[in-house]
């Protein structure tokens, strides 16, 4: 089943059970999701990441209080049940992703259909809001007339659209179909096998089942029911990737079968449904999952997150103080003042709008830093005898990506007995790949002083306002130490050192491991660092730059 096929199905799904929370469809704005929405509720109400708690949950009405003297609420988008469609949900604030999890988590009937339009990795929706949503959708490889159903009315139409044009809800009151009590406990068992610690995977895949039993009336689930709710809602929720069983047993002789399958079971093998689990799952999911673990309270990577009040992306405005420099927020201002206008004026017994400082409300914005990423390599003789060249070819890549990205980048290489700074930071992707073409290999491994060079290049980017992240690449047989002197033990003190230093100023890192066999010490290093380590012995130039961008969030 491709991804329209998916995408449609989830749909369907949603309209008879809305309990299955809603859909992540990554893609792009672009008429295949158009068409898609066409097939959605029309009654969906559309929200972006910009909308306010007066919206969603109602509020004062300011024109109308302000009008009649008296308090006059209105009623928010989620007073009411009903599908809703979250434009450019990767940019929704925690705030709005709780709002909508607690609305979806009290089963009002509210679906929630989320447009995910990040073109990078790190840019995705918020997971605790992604969790309570059944199904996951990739539509960005998908064009138009590659689709299978175009609602009426779409640009360019040729198969024909369900009954109605659109997936409407089921409004019948038919009962839900018989589940075999042994289904439910192997669904459970199979989350388990794919690492899935959530309870509501399961219970997703379970109610799936029931809704694809309905869709094909049926009022029992089958073994079809089963595999494809599982596959629909376990695959990308997926955290590991189960072997398969080395052996098949052999198959029981037809009259054992008979009597296995009785009318209170569904003997469907494991392995059947984790076949289809596995048909889904994507290709760079082990590097994907290595990526997030890393990342997991370290920030995207993209860039850090600035409060202040000129510039960047509107949050929700706070009271405060006018003399700080802050900017008015004239609206949040009258909303807050205007509850106690009518206590005000009998306790002044002057008219007019009073304004008092409580009622101050000032802006908030958030921006993001550009981020300077420094490629701290590993030039000495161990590491030109083994892997340097992939390294170079590596770092090219990356440098690609970067470019593309207007990320700053900066070059740090460290051979003999010191680190140097090839090239300071810059976008200049011509400069920087003619720079490390140039970078010759031989001598010691003195990789503290390549930290040490990192370090202050990274230093120097706080201050200018980048975020800094170093890639140190390199096989970990450090054996110069800082005063120069060729000492093993004292080398690995001494980066051990400078990475307690770089945590301390909360730079982030990442640790490739480029040698032929994982060095212990560089994985010692990573944790010290609180960094991402991967051990890359057999990967190309391909592979590893691969690799080095799903861990920096690219």
């Amino acid at each position: 089943m491709d991804s329209w096929q998916q995408a449609t199905l989830a749909l369907q799904l949603l309209a008879i059970d809305p309990g299955l929370g809603g859909v992540t469809i990554r893609a792009r704005s672009g008429p295949v999701r158009d068409a898609l929405l066409r097939l959605a509720d029309p009654d969906a109400k559309r929200i972006h990441p910009a909308i306010s708690d007066e919206a969603l949950f109602g509020g004062l009405d300011l024109s109308a209080t302000l009008t009649t003297g008296h308090l006059v609420q209105e009623q928010g988008l989620l007073a009411t049940p009903g599908p809703m469609i979250l434009a450019m949900a990767e940019r929704a604030p925690v705030r709005l992703a709780a709002h909508l999890a607690v609305a979806l988590d009290k089963g009002a009937g509210h679906t929630l259909i989320a447009l995910d339009e990040g073109g990078e990795p790190d840019e995705a929706v918020d997971a605790k809001l992604a969790e309570r949503l059944a199904f996951h959708i990739e539509l960005s490889n998908i064009s138009l007339h590659e689709i299978s159903t175009i609602p009426p009315g779409s640009a360019g139409q040729r198969p024909t659209a369900p009954p109605g044009g659109r997936f409407q809800r089921d409004a019948s009151a038919r009962a839900l179909p018989y589940v075999p009590p042994d289904i439910i406990g192997q669904i459970t068992r199979i989350a388990a096998d794919l690492g899935i610690d959530s309870l509501r995977a399961p219970l997703f895949a379970l109610r799936a089942a029931k809704a694809h039993a309905i869709l094909n009336d049926r009022d029992r689930v089958t073994a079809e029911d089963v595999e494809i709710a599982c596959a629909r809602t376990l695959a990308h929720r997926a955290t590991r990737i189960p072997e398969p069983a080395p052996q098949e047993p052999e198959a029981p002789p037809p009259d054992q079968m008979e009597n296995q399958n009785t009318d209170d079971t569904l003997d469907i093998p494991d392995e059947l449904l984790l076949d289809a689990v596995r048909a889904l799952l994507p290709d760079n999911l082990l590097d994907r999952l290595a990526a997030q673990k890393a990342r997991a309270g370290r920030g995207s990577g993209t860039g850090a997150a600035r409060k202040g009040n000129r510039r960047g992306r509107p949050l929700p405005s706070r009271a405060g103080r006018l003399s700080d420099g802050a900017r008015i927020d004239i609206i949040g201002t009258l909303r807050a003042a205007a509850p106690w206008q009518k206590i005000r004026r009998n306790a002044t017994g002057q008219d007019g709008l009073q304004i008092r400082p409580a009622d101050i409300r000032v802006k908030r914005f958030e921006e993001k830093s550009d981020r300077l990423l420094i490629f701290t390599v590993d030039a000495s003789g161990s590491a030109a005898l083994t892997r340097l060249a992939e390294a170079k070819g590596a770092v090219e890549l990356l440098l690609a990506q970067a470019y593309a990205r207007r990320d700053h980048v900066a070059l740090v290489a460290f051979r003999g007995a010191e680190a140097e700074l090839l090239l300071p930071p810059t976008r200049s992707l011509v400069q920087t790949k003619r720079r490390l073409a140039g970078l010759p290999g031989g001598g010691g491994t003195p990789l503290a002083a390549g930290m040490i060079t990192a370090f202050e290049q990274a230093q120097h980017a706080q201050r200018r306002g980048l975020t800094p992240t170093i890639a140190i690449l390199t096989d970990g047989r450090a054996n110069i130490a800082l005063d120069g002197t060729a000492d093993r033990k004292q080398a690995a003190t001494d980066a051990q050192q400078v990475a307690k230093a770089l945590r301390a100023n909360g730079v982030d890192a990442i640790v490739i491991d480029t040698g032929n066999r994982p060095e212990p010490t560089l994985r010692n290093l990573a944790q010290t660092l609180d960094a991402a380590y991967l051990p890359l012995p057999r990967a190309d130039a391909h592979r590893l730059s691969q690799s080095v961008a799903t861990a920096l969030g690219d």
